[in-house]
């Protein structure tokens, strides 16, 4: 609909602390999620069922496997102006600093993006779960004769002092802007909602770091270099001088920020109606291809569990888990409330039988319960895994605990008979 008129720019996200270790070698869009996909797979599936098929994607931090994993898995026509092309913080004669925020990684792109022919520049977070048709935002920003549109949810009183809350008038224009505000502050920032959501007690309009610009104002507002970022500095201090607008969105949203949140992201997909819905015959959500057999499984119950491809299975149960590509589990293993990412690769078994070697996946015999097990991970036999909340934070070598959530890193070796509880 606006293919032509609009340049998407997805933010590759700073070092992604609050997600440690799962973005210990990664950077936070290059997390797997729902088995077989990573997190930026979700803004860019967005574009491209939005026909938006022009996309930087901005990255700097631990960024080598998202690069790889967007140069083998997008690709378009030689005939056609489709791209998404990776943007890697760099060092100029006029500017010697890394990224410094979500402005200041758009202003250093900017010569880059204004290469291309656009009318409008839609900035995305790489790394929040949701389904956004992004023409009807685009939509309302043009019919708004808005210079800059803002991405909103509507969220709960109690849900507010975690986001910038934005107060509008009665034609949707933003009026008042706070970062943040406590409990005690929130009084007058409520703004007017669906019956549906006032219904909900979603009196509040949160930013979803999703923005709609005009490309001449992005310009000049990139010629400031005080700025650095855009939910603290940019639109609070644009309200007053253009039009900026509100662009409610209703449906499932989340912001992959804890590993308690994304933790609880993926097990909500082992539900019959999981809220993110990946079987929507016109909302696909696209990822790198892969040339892998179908799963096996042997005498194993299953209640909620996702299945990657190339698995081989031998459990005893499965219970609210997902399983990641080529992931290789035991017999009379149990797995419950558990994220296992995979493995990036088979390897020969039989050779790692007569080295005595631990292979990846889980071992038989083991118990794994509220447990995040990242890709390559090689847990023996006969381990108990079992998070919870009366586990305490702390780091060991191969784990974290987090949140009660007991969290295997990459390529990390769990000895057989290894009680962590």
């Amino acid at each position: 609909m606006y293919k032509n008129q609009v340049l998407a720019i997805i933010l590759g996200g700073g070092q992604g602390t609050r997600l440690y270790p799962l973005t210990e070698n990664r950077s936070k869009p290059a997390v797997p999620i729902a088995g077989k996909y990573r997190l930026v797979d979700i803004p860019i599936s967005n574009c491209i069922n939005s026909d938006i098929t022009r996309m930087f994607v901005l990255t700097q931090f631990n960024s080598a496997s998202l690069n790889r994993h967007i140069k083998n898995t997008y690709h378009f026509s030689f005939f056609s102006s489709a791209f998404v092309d990776v943007l890697a913080a760099e060092q100029t004669i006029e500017n010697k600093n890394w990224f410094q925020g979500t402005a200041d990684a758009v202003r250093q792109s900017m010569r880059h993006c204004l290469r291309h022919d656009f009318e409008y520049a839609l900035i995305l977070s790489g790394d929040q779960l949701y389904q956004m048709d992004y023409n009807e935002m685009i939509t309302a920003h043009i019919e708004n004769e808005a210079e800059i549109t803002v991405g909103t949810i509507p969220v709960t009183r109690k849900e507010a002092p975690a986001f910038g809350i934005m107060k509008t008038d009665a034609a949707g224009a933003i009026t008042t802007f706070v970062e943040k505000p406590p409990l005690d502050q929130l009084a007058g920032l409520n703004s007017e909602v669906s019956p549906e959501m006032q219904a909900e007690g979603r009196n509040f309009l949160a930013s979803m770091g999703i923005y709609v610009f005009n490309r001449e104002v992005l310009v000049k507002l990139m010629a400031d270099e005080h700025t650095v970022d855009f939910g603290k500095e940019i639109i609070p201090q644009s309200i007053s001088g253009y039009r900026v607008f509100s662009h409610p969105y209703e449906g499932y949203w989340t912001d992959i920020g804890t590993v308690a949140s994304f933790f609880e992201a993926n097990i909500d997909l082992t539900r019959e109606k999981p809220k993110f819905n990946f079987h929507l015959r016109n909302q696909p959500i696209y990822s790198r291809a892969r040339m892998l057999p179908t799963s096996k499984v042997f005498a194993t119950e299953m209640n909620g569990a996702v299945i990657s491809d190339g698995c081989i299975i031998h459990a005893k149960s499965l219970t609210r888990s997902m399983i990641g590509i080529r992931s290789f589990i035991g017999r009379g293993a149990v797995l419950e409330n558990t994220l296992m990412m995979g493995s990036d690769f088979y390897e020969d078994v039989d050779a790692l039988d007569q080295q005595n070697a631990i292979p990846m996946g889980v071992g038989e015999g083991s118990v794994i319960r509220n447990a995040i097990l990242d890709r390559n991970v090689r847990i023996g036999k006969n381990v108990r895994i079992e998070g919870g909340g009366h586990l305490e934070d702390r780091e060991e070598e191969a784990y974290v605990i987090k949140d009660g959530l007991v969290v295997v890193r990459y390529k990390a070796v769990i000895p057989d008979h290894t009680v962590i509880r």
